[in-house]
């Protein structure tokens, strides 16, 4: 229905951080298909799992379990760090994961069983398409088609304190749930300011607001933690009391998830409250469970952490002034221009085999899977020493 426009290219396989067009040529893929790609492309473990899976039981509807739910969802809880009563919602995306939050929220009662009709969310927030997901995106290109949308959502000015707390000040009760990326994707590789988020959870928790962590590009390793909110740096040590994954958590396979920490989170929605067809499907859950296993035997969250550093270093001293530095936390990370060409270095670099994604005027996106080597990010930042500076009449 060309809602994607026009494809840049036909691409007919992959191996490892690369992949190869329909004419042959090569590109090394710093997207992973938005995050997603954990493991690369044709990542013998993962196809592996998901091929004997499929060829043993490949769908069986949630009237029913099987052992791989069930090994994913306590592995998730294990790797969250999880308190005793956590559950675990299976979906097949990140929006699905959002919209089963976005529910929860609408059951997050008062004591006296009034509504909390209040629901928070950032500007530059990014949660999904559906129409409850996207009355939590920010964005009015995306929104303003759709309206009406779901109502009770209120956008407050990113990373700023000030605003949260008044947003608290008045009918503070009557907010269910406050609704964030841990750092901003699509808005940029945006990170909150030191205190942010640890003020959000003493507020929602002083209220009994739900704290959502909308973890659907920064979860599963994509941080060089499991999640971004256990990251020092980024969660403050904070405790959530619900998480959305999806993205990277499949390796390349759909599926999301939602955390539910504590038997009260856990237990908002009541049988017949939701539900889902394909959520947490065998082939699936061996997928989810197949890439953790090997971001665990690789070590490759810590790998996530030096080639992201050794990336955000070699970026900020590859010697083009167009380049102005790199923000961002792992393998997240958007490179900064001092110019709003991101759309014309986007297709540089298509050109010249690197796939990465125009997140800003003046940004650029790298998201690539989390094998990727120095070797691989030395070749990237030789062509952004390349990218030639705009005249100014080519910015007029």
């Amino acid at each position: 229905m060309d809602t994607f426009g026009t494809p840049q290219r036909v691409l007919v396989r992959g191996e490892g951080a690369y992949v190869w067009d329909a004419d042959g040529r090569r590109y090394l893929d710093l997207l992973a298909g938005i995050a997603v790609n954990a493991l690369g492309h044709g990542h013998p473990t993962l196809t592996a799992a998901v091929s004997a899976q499929l060829g043993t039981l490949g769908h069986v509807s949630n009237f029913f379990a099987t052992p791989v739910q069930v090994a994913l969802a306590e592995r998730l809880l294990n790797l969250a760090v999880a308190p005793e009563g956590s559950r675990v919602f299976f979906a097949n995306s990140g929006t699905e994961a959002n919209e089963a939050a976005l529910k929860m929220s609408r059951r997050n009662r008062r004591p006296d069983g009034s509504a909390r009709p209040r629901v928070l969310a950032l500007e530059g927030a990014f949660h999904g398409r559906t129409m409850g997901a996207l009355s939590l995106t920010s964005k009015p290109q995306y929104r303003e088609p759709f309206e009406p949308l779901p109502g009770g959502v209120e956008f407050l000015p990113f990373g700023d304190v000030a605003a949260l707390e008044a947003a608290f000040a008045t009918d503070g009760d009557l907010v269910s749930a406050l609704v964030l990326e841990p750092v901003q994707g699509e808005a940029g590789v945006r990170r909150h300011p030191a205190g942010y988020l640890a003020r959000a959870r003493e507020l929602t928790a002083a209220h009994g607001a739900l704290l959502v962590l909308d973890e659907v590009q920064t979860g599963a390793g994509r941080v060089g933690r499991w999640f971004a909110f256990q990251d020092p740096e980024i969660g403050e040590g904070i405790v959530p009391d619900v998480v959305t994954l999806a993205k990277g958590l499949g390796g390349g396979f759909p599926i999301g998830a939602v955390v539910a920490f504590g038997e009260r989170a856990a237990t908002l929605l009541g049988r017949g409250q939701h539900g889902t067809t394909f959520g947490g499907n065998p082939v699936a859950a061996a997928a989810a469970l197949a890439t953790i296993g090997v971001i665990e035997r690789d070590a490759l969250l810590a790998q996530v952490r030096a080639t992201g550093d050794y990336l955000r270093a070699q970026v900020s001293a590859c010697g083009n002034p167009l380049v102005v530095g790199a923000r961002g936390v792992g393998l997240l990370v958007a490179v900064e221009l001092a110019a709003p060409v991101a759309p014309q270095v986007a297709a540089a670099a298509l050109e010249a085999g690197f796939v990465v994604n125009a997140v800003a005027p003046d940004a650029l996106r790298l998201a690539p899977p989390l094998i990727l080597t120095r070797d691989q990010v030395d070749d990237f930042v030789g062509f952004l020493a390349t990218v030639p500076v705009p005249t100014p009449e080519e910015l007029a």
